[in-house]
């Protein structure tokens, strides 16, 4: 059995910072920050961007064969096994190419299609999805795959046909340097952007954004201290989604 480990990513966002400063950016929006001590008058712009990217790997598949759709375990080591075809899985070792989060937690990488991992009495959902050289998630369709489970004495999650999160970067707790860019990588699963009219809104403190589209979304220039980066699913025309899992939230730390 090969070791499964947190996928923590700082390498991936150092690569990302210095592969993406020449790219163009994006539906640019920018945030004038004035502050002061008792020497000056200081000013800064905080930018939320995202970058054109480069499509890797569009026809990979990720197949999952266990657990199986609404299937009960007792609690203890859970057995989890995957089929991934049309991608180059273990053919280096450079990073992982295979992540999971459970419930909105933080991504967890396997350098394995099967592994076991301990768990609690509880309801799950996993998501199982592929990643780029950079650590971005792929995100066309079978790409990623989604499934329920339960662990224990519980139920099943209520029915739902609502499009829902998930969370790809950053960790929660990640550290990052005074001016480095900051990555917000996600997926939008049960449904499209476009034929369904829906957004994701990014709020980190008093500062949003809007999307309306899958791609990264990057930050430059926040302030020094620790922020909550939030992030909501709903209509473009307002109306909230009432899933668990349309909303999503990570505290970040600027040093």
């Amino acid at each position: 059995m090969k070791k499964t480990i947190l996928y923590f990513g700082l390498p991936v966002l150092i690569f990302l910072f210095n592969s993406c400063s020449s790219k163009e950016k994006k539906e640019e929006k920018i945030f004038e920050m004035t502050g002061s001590d008792s020497l000056e008058i200081a000013k800064k712009e905080v930018s939320f961007y995202f970058y054109e990217e480069e499509k890797e790997y569009p026809d990979a598949i990720i197949e999952m064969y266990a657990p199986l759709s609404n299937q009960k375990f007792s609690p203890g080591r859970i057995p989890f096994e995957f089929n991934i075809k049309n991608y180059p899985f273990g053919e280096d070792l450079d990073g992982f190419k295979l992540n999971t989060i459970l419930n909105s937690g933080d991504p967890v990488g396997h350098n394995s299609p099967i592994f076991q991992q301990e768990l609690n009495e509880g309801t799950y959902r996993i998501v199982a999805y592929l990643v780029d050289s950079q650590g971005l998630a792929l995100k066309e369709f079978g790409n990623y795959v989604d499934r329920d489970f339960m662990v224990g004495n519980t139920r099943p999650f209520p029915y739902s046909a609502e499009p829902y999160l998930a969370l790809n970067l950053p960790i929660n707790g990640q550290t990052y340097l005074e001016g480095e860019e900051i990555t917000i990588d996600f997926l939008v699963i049960g449904g499209d952007m476009l034929l369904d009219n829906l957004q994701v809104q990014i709020k980190v403190g008093d500062f949003h954004y809007e999307m309306t589209e899958v791609n990264p979304v990057h930050i430059s220039n926040l302030p020094k201290g620790e922020h909550l980066v939030q992030l909501n699913l709903s209509y473009q025309n307002g109306k909230s989604l009432e899933g668990p899992f349309s909303s999503a939230q990570k505290t970040i730390l600027i040093q």
